[in-house]
């Protein structure tokens, strides 16, 4: 046999690759309850289908043309399958000088990075981020300092968002442009306790603040799911993050060129039709489970909530509709009375567009009192939130379903309707609507009236009164055709309009005209 000598150096050159930064480093990363890049790949990937790229890449030590010592980059990439469909894998591997970029250059020559493969070969693309960004160490070993130009690299991250499904995993501490990785996806998912997010870290912030903060407090899973937003969903665990990965990405296709994959198998609801008749209380002050009614809708089961602790006002998620993927929202009226408030309306706008970009038909299941008022929501920028969701609905054109079951008022209440497109809307007999609600609505219609009545407040409820006399939805009927149905019947209606949509949607394959914003 020939070229021994050169196999044999492309073992060891292996083998050190796959030791990443040696037993020691790998060792404490356990300790500190992670796991290393390969383990989560291995968890990630259907077995024996991963398949590594750039193993040899790093930086290596000669003595004359001798190999004495060799440093892989910090970070482990490659192309396996997930449900037997294959995608582009980047893991951080903080092992090596902490996941930092600079640890293995690159030049004239050098292969596609992982974000251009996944751009070409028209793959979703996973980011298992572990990593520090750059590193002032890196200053020595260069020689100088450089001028920040990265996005000569990450313009095909942005690019790479308008064709194929992308998510990110925090995996550990994450600072600098990884952190802005973790957010140039359609999904991201961190780790309570062990993954932390930041451009710059404790020392970093020491330094510009004077301020000692420790990571957790800093940007742990707590202050971004719950109130930044910047991540969607939180794990309990490294198994947990990449298991919400793979359920994501099953119901979106490969690319924008190719329709969701079906489940073959369909479902039914979890509970019965008729069951739904009870779910919105006759006692309009009564909240309702607004997960009793998706189990009513939805195939069993199937509800993947996105971002569940923000914006709790909203739920908003992907699920399947007789084995079709669907993108689904529905107020919540345990939270906020319903209320849009600036954090469910940017969930709503990022759920829109997913759902165009990927061709999913939408469905919303609306009890909408309007957008949030009062000092708060005025502090937040309540306006510019609801423009931005008018433009996102107006923008969109993939099949859209709205089941009005409760209130439906003001321009928060026109957010579930589109006045283009394949568009359907029902409503059951306990839905009603307007402007504003009649209470407080008669209030500032009739100001001068109740206050220059002899009994203010017996004027304001008789003015009340006469209003809801005429609020039946029925009466709307008359004028408009709008059709209202028995809450037993949703769910029918639901799975016929989701077939329908197929037709339209096989025509809307490709990138929409209006790009996905992050």
């Amino acid at each position: 046999m020939g070229w021994e000598r050169e196999l044999e150096e492309l073992r060891r050159r292996r083998e050190a690759a796959l030791a990443m930064g040696g037993p020691e480093r790998v060792q404490r990363h356990h300790e500190q309850g992670k796991l290393s890049a390969r383990e989560r790949i291995d968890l990630l990937a259907d077995p024996g289908s991963f398949r590594e790229f750039g193993i040899l890449a790093g930086r290596a030590s000669y003595e004359g043309d001798q190999l004495v010592a060799f440093t892989p980059k910090g970070e482990v990439n490659g192309m396996c399958e997930v449900e037997g469909r294959t995608l582009v894998v980047t893991a951080g591997d903080f092992t090596v000088r902490g996941g930092a970029a600079t640890s293995a250059g690159a030049g004239i020559g050098s292969e596609s990075r992982p974000a251009v493969r996944a751009l070409e070969w028209r793959v979703p693309f996973v980011r298992l981020l572990d990593a520090s960004g750059g590193s002032v160490a890196s200053f020595e070993s260069l020689g100088r300092t450089y001028l920040p130009d990265g996005n000569a690299w990450t313009a095909s991250e942005v690019r790479l968002l308008q064709h194929v499904p992308v998510v990110s995993a925090v995996m550990g501490s994450v600072a600098g442009l990884p952190a802005v990785d973790a957010c140039l996806a359609h999904f991201n998912v961190m780790v309570r306790d062990t993954a932390q997010l930041f451009p710059g870290g404790p020392p970093v912030v020491k330094a510009a603040l004077g301020l000692d903060i420790a990571k957790e407090a800093l940007g742990g899973a707590e202050i971004h799911t719950r109130g930044s937003g910047v991540v969607d969903n939180a794990a309990t665990s490294e198994e947990d993050a990449i298991a919400q990965v793979r359920a994501f990405l099953s119901y979106l296709p490969s690319n924008v060129d190719e329709p969701a994959p079906r489940d073959d198998g369909g479902g039914l609801a979890e509970i019965a039709a008729d069951e739904l008749r009870a779910v919105v209380p006759e006692n309009r002050r009564l909240p309702f489970d607004v997960h009793r009614l998706l189990a009513g809708v939805l195939d069993e089961g199937s509800l993947f909530e996105i971002a569940p602790d923000y914006g709790a006002s909203r739920v908003t998620g992907l699920a399947r509709v007789d084995g079709y993927p669907v993108g689904v929202m529905a107020n919540n009226p345990a939270h906020l009375g319903g209320a849009t408030d600036v954090a469910a309306g940017e969930k709503v706008v990022r759920l829109i567009q997913l759902c165009d970009q990927f061709h999913l038909p939408l469905v919303s299941l609306a009890d909408e009192p309007g957008f949030l008022v009062g000092p708060e929501a005025e502090a937040t920028g309540i306006e510019r939130a609801g423009a931005r969701l008018v433009w996102a609905t107006c923008m969109s054109r993939m099949p859209w379903l709205t089941v009005v079951v409760g209130r439906l008022y003001g321009v928060a209440g026109q957010c579930h309707h589109r006045p283009s497109g394949m568009f359907r809307r029902y409503a059951w007999p306990s839905a009603r609507w307007g402007s504003m609600h009649i209470s407080g609505g008669a209030s500032a219609a009739y100001r001068r009236v109740i206050e220059e009545s002899a009994d203010p407040e017996a004027t304001r409820m008789e003015i009340e009164a006469r209003l809801e006399a005429i609020a039946s939805p029925f009466r709307t009927a008359e004028a408009t055709g709008q059709d209202i149905i028995d809450p037993a019947e949703t769910r029918a209606r639901v799975v016929e309009f989701v077939h329908d949509a197929q037709r339209v949607l096989a025509t809307q394959l490709g990138a929409p005209p209006v790009p996905y914003r992050p």
